[in-house]
């Protein structure tokens, strides 16, 4: 992984060389609020200090707003407290579904990284095995349960077909206990189990049948219209704050300790940041360039949500794209 995220890094930082002269630049220096679904966190490390001048190099100042939840990040772009929401698909499904008028900007994280966990001894080690069973998820609302929805749909399954039980952030705690049988997390949030004595399990990775997106950087019509310039020049940034967590992990996990409301154990910093720099990879080893929207899959995702009754009328997703990130086919 190492020498595929080293090559990845020579190969985008040549693109973005490339492309500079079609970069829109920004005059005077702007202020670009960002909404994140959660506390200034970890693997948002990039997002949270501009002394490498990601941004300022772009004459872009970035505020971070903390949030509770990928909802939480639209809300705030949608009352306009924020610019751009650091948010999930999901959530950016439910407000379309609503009638909000929002433009996808760019993949932060192709990869799924959310998985459905049992110990080793259960005997799960597939979504069949599933049926019947009791399984933790964050929370009603929360992506833990879309995933496992959707993990359940690859298997022939329903929500009907096993009990859902909102345990928590901590739900590792309760499937240790015996409450229950499995629990939905996310990469990140198994490798903080692990840290704290989590043993032997089986995981089952959404991506492993079905890989979309786990985030997504969103924009109001209106901000998409006004902003475009600064937008153009926040993803020039972003894409160089990317980079360097991919080439500098070990920098990236230090930094952490100091910014980072998780960020107190160096080495389970390194952890995090290598899963998010893995989960930051395009979907295909044959495209370079970071953050490139696939359309298809997205749709297919939103399909999915309908099917599921996450949502309640189908989208066009063609019209809530940034056609200038778009993978092209």
């Amino acid at each position: 992984m190492v020498s595929k995220l080293a090559s990845l890094s020579v190969l985008a930082i040549l693109s973005l060389v490339l492309s500079a002269c079609g970069e829109t630049e920004v005059s005077n220096t702007s202020t670009l609020r960002v909404a994140s679904w959660s506390q200034p966190i970890t693997e948002q490390i990039n997002l949270l200090v501009d002394d490498k001048k990601f941004f300022s190099k772009h004459n872009l100042a970035i505020e971070f707003i903390p949030g509770a939840g990928g909802g939480d990040a639209i809300k705030n772009i949608a009352s306009g407290k924020a610019d751009i929401a650091f948010t999930d698909p999901g959530s950016l499904f439910a407000a379309l579904d609503k009638g909000e008028k929002l433009i996808v900007l760019y993949d932060i994280y192709p990869h799924n990284v959310f998985n459905v966990v049992a110990l080793k001894d259960s005997n799960i080690s597939r979504p069949e095995d599933l049926k019947g069973k009791k399984i933790g998820v964050y929370s009603i609302s929360s992506g833990t349960r879309q995933n496992l929805l959707v993990l359940l749909k690859q298997a022939g399954l329903t929500e009907d077909d096993v009990e859902i039980i909102a345990t928590g952030v901590l739900n590792f705690a309760p499937l240790m206990q015996g409450l229950v049988d499995a629990t939905a997390a996310t990469d990140t949030g198994l490798a903080t189990g692990k840290a704290k004595g989590l043993g032997a399990v089986d995981v089952m990775q959404v991506k492993d049948y079905f890989n979309y997106s786990s985030d997504i950087f969103v924009v109001t019509e209106a901000t998409y219209e006004k902003k475009h310039n600064e937008l153009q020049a926040f993803l020039a940034g972003y894409k160089d704050s990317v980079q360097w967590m991919m080439a500098n992990p070990e920098e990236a996990a230090q930094r952490a300790v100091k910014y980072a409301i998780d960020g107190k154990d160096q080495a389970h910093n390194l952890s995090i940041i290598e899963l998010r720099n893995a989960s930051s990879l395009p979907l295909s080893g044959d495209i370079t360039e970071l953050g490139l929207l696939d359309l298809d899959n997205l749709q297919e995702a939103a399909d999915m949500y309908y099917e599921l009754g996450l949502i309640s009328q189908k989208l066009d997703l063609s019209q809530a794209i940034n056609k200038n990130h778009v993978l092209s086919k």
